[in-house]
């Protein structure tokens, strides 16, 4: 890559913020030695992004003689970020900080799928949350926008459960709010706001399983998501368990998804229990925790296929960690157990740690990181 003094002067940039972001509050000195930059070097940056507010001055350390030390920190509530999470039937919506804390949420309902009413929602919840903060826009870096679907430079190249191809959603919504707006799958996001700021965050190379409404699995490697050649790597639940089980959403029979996913099992388990179709997973947990027997053969099943095929993942990919989430998170080690002796079973090497996620809010959060990774990963787009 041909470095010129803006390349080079955004890289720094880059360097000093991912550095504090994984250690905390640091010396100027102890940053220039630490990612061989010159004192000078540093001293320029570290100005340059404290006028920027994106980094405040601390206390000086404790010494007894001499000048003492003057840490710098990131001041993640000096930009504001919004993230959105797309759902059938309805958004989930979040404001945070740059460390994807949650400060305000909203959730509304989508009269429709059209793109034109997916950005009509997604602007007025903006709005609303915007409003309730009392942010001035000039305070937001931008909006993160989570779509079940194959994404690339913002466009939805196709999305099974919205019936959409070749949606320029990032762009449409960009002119709405007049703020830069990224778009990515959910699960990719949902990864990179795992090793950014959340369970992921001491690894390099961080997998994240979704288990939801969809089953699918993403990996980060330091702060880069991988997305393939079309940005449809990690579709995991789109493998065939059984060619001839029900229909998935895709149009093929038996993928994983098909049989194993939150909605999925209920429906299964409700069919098999004569349970009532308005029971929920709540419900199914329920009733594997007083030890019916249906819904604990059900998640012992679920888990060992997951685990089976989650080990050719990590085969390949070898995380460091896998990281959970997803509304089937709430069946806990009923679920979870089998799928980590499947996973040892079928692993070359050690097995990583399966870690749940119990967050609620964790997928819009993901959202929201498509916003604030821009200002730590010197790679990433400028959004639309």
């Amino acid at each position: 890559m041909k470095v010129d003094q803006s390349t080079a002067r955004a890289m720094n940039r880059r360097l000093v913020l991912n550095l504090l972001r994984s250690r905390g509050p640091m010396s100027r000195s102890e940053i220039a030695t630490t990612i061989g930059l010159s004192p000078a070097t540093v001293t320029f940056v570290v100005g340059d992004l404290i006028e920027e507010a994106l980094l405040i001055e601390g206390k000086p350390s404790k010494g007894n003689t001499g000048r003492r030390p003057i840490p710098v920190e990131i001041n993640y509530t000096g930009l504001l970020a919004v993230g959105i999470k797309l759902m059938v039937g309805g958004i989930e919506c979040v404001l945070t900080d740059l460390a994807t804390t949650p400060l305000i949420t909203r959730s509304l309902p989508l009269p429709d799928q059209s793109p034109e009413t997916v950005v009509k929602v997604c602007a007025q919840a903006v709005g609303e949350l915007l409003a309730e903060s009392g942010a001035p826009g000039a305070r937001i870096t931008g909006v993160g926008v989570a779509v079940p679907g194959i994404i690339r430079d913002e466009v939805c190249l196709h999305s099974y459960r919205f019936g959409w191809d070749d949606v320029p959603l990032g762009s449409m919504l960009a002119q709405k709010l007049k703020v830069p707006v990224w778009l990515d799958d959910d699960t990719n996001a949902f990864a990179l706001a795992q090793q950014l700021f959340r369970l992921g965050r001491h690894h390099k190379t961080v997998g994240a399983l979704a288990i939801g409404a969809g089953i699918a699995c993403a990996v980060v490697v330091d702060g880069a998501v991988h997305r393939g050649h079309s940005g449809a790597a990690g579709k995991l639940g789109h493998s065939t368990y059984d060619p001839h089980g029900p229909l998935c959403e895709c149009g093929r029979r038996g993928c994983l998804q098909a049989l194993f996913s939150e909605p999925a099992l209920v429906r299964r388990w409700q069919a098999a229990s004569g349970s009532s179709p308005n029971s929920t997973r709540h419900d199914m947990l329920d009733a594997a925790s007083a030890g019916d027997q249906t819904a604990l053969a059900m998640l012992v099943e679920a888990g060992d296929a997951i685990g089976r095929y989650l080990a050719i993942y990590c085969n390949i990919v070898d995380p460091e960690v896998i990281v959970v989430g997803g509304e089937a998170v709430s069946f806990g080690d009923f679920l979870f157990n089998p799928m980590r002796e499947a996973l040892a079973r079928g692993m070359l090497w050690k097995a990583p740690p399966i870690t749940p996620d119990w967050v609620d809010n964790s997928w819009a959060q993901g959202a929201a990181a498509l916003a604030t990774h821009q200002i730590f990963d010197f790679q990433a787009s400028s959004g639309t």
